[in-house]
Order: C-alpha cells, then sequence, then structure tokens
C-alpha cells in the first residue's frame, strides 16, 4: 500500500519561505515519478511542480517557475518543495503525488496521470 504524507505548511507572510516535504512508504519509490499539486476551494486542483524518478528531469507550472524547487532523495523516500518568495496567491492545500511509470526522465503534469494522493498540507500566505 502505497501512502504519501506531507509536512511543512504553515501560515507565513509575502516574500517568506516554506519547504514542504512528502515522505513516501511504497518499496519501490524510485521507479515513481512525483508532483506537487494546489487547490484552493471553488477551484480545479492545478499542477505546481514534477520531477521524474531519476531525478533528473523536473517541470513547473509558470507562476511559480524561478520562485519554487523540487527535489527528491530515493534513498529516504522523500520529496520536497522549496516555495521561495512566496505571494498570497499561493495559498492553498499543496498535496504530493506520485505515478509508478518506466521512464526514467519523464515528468508527468495531470493530475489524471497521478495514482497515488497525500492528504495535502495548508499554506497560507498573508499580505
Amino acid at each position: 500500500q502505497v501512502q504519501l504524507v506531507e509536512s511543512g505548511g504553515g501560515l507565513v507572510q509575502a516574500g517568506d519561505s516554506l519547504r514542504l516535504s512528502c515522505s513516501a512508504s511504497m518499496l519501490t519509490f524510485r521507479s515513481y515519478a512525483l508532483g506537487w499539486f494546489r487547490q484552493t476551494p471553488g477551484k480545479e486542483r492545478e499542477f505546481v511542480a514534477g520531477i521524474s524518478w531519476s531525478g533528473d528531469s523536473t517541470a513547473y507550472a509558470d507562476s511559480v517557475k524561478g520562485r519554487f524547487t523540487i527535489s527528491r532523495d530515493n534513498d529516504k523516500k522523500m520529496v520536497w518543495l522549496q516555495m521561495n518568495s512566496l505571494k498570497p496567491e499561493d495559498t492553498a492545500v499543496y498535496t504530493c503525488a506520485a505515478t509508478f511509470n518506466w521512464e526514467p526522465t519523464r515528468v508527468w503534469v495531470r493530475s489524471a496521470e497521478y495514482d497515488y494522493w497525500g492528504q495535502g498540507t495548508q499554506v497560507t500566505v498573508s499580505s
């Protein structure tokens, strides 16, 4: 059974930084591509960042490019989202997701492509 557990959310001011963490339970973690998504009430889930299972490829939403960084450690079964220069519009519930695949450099950007999801962690950025 695959479990993803996020942590690191909180209330910060605009311009601050946060690092979200996601720990995973699957045995073959290094065969899963990972992603971070976010959602606010009344809106669809939005892709934020993704990383291939090799860690060699990443992708970002235009709205976070240059401010957010996704990374992973396959030995620790962890994925992180470093968020810098936070803006009020970054306020959302952030969720990590995983999908098993055979392509080491493929990054997945659509939520439908992910099989497993965490519960999410709230990030609130005040102005």
